[in-house]
């Protein structure tokens, strides 16, 4: 079984974070990011950047986590 090496928490956890504000913004009309760094301060703007990348990144590697390699 492959191991998740530490690019790949990473990913998975700023795609996390990001699933759980776009949650928040739908349905309490409310982003967390924002309201912690600023509306589209420069911080903001790179963790939205980041979750971008984390997401294509997880589309990538992501199906590949659960494959077997045989011996």
């Amino acid at each position: 079984m492959n191991r998740l090496n530490v690019v790949d928490w990473i990913a998975l956890i700023l795609l996390i974070i990001g699933g759980l504000n776009w949650g928040s913004i739908g349905l309490f009309d409310f982003n967390f990011i924002a309201a912690i760094f600023g509306v589209l301060s420069a911080v903001t703007r790179i963790i939205y950047i980041l979750v971008g990348i984390s997401a294509v990144y997880i589309a990538i590697v992501g199906p590949s986590w659960g494959r077997h390699r045989n011996g």
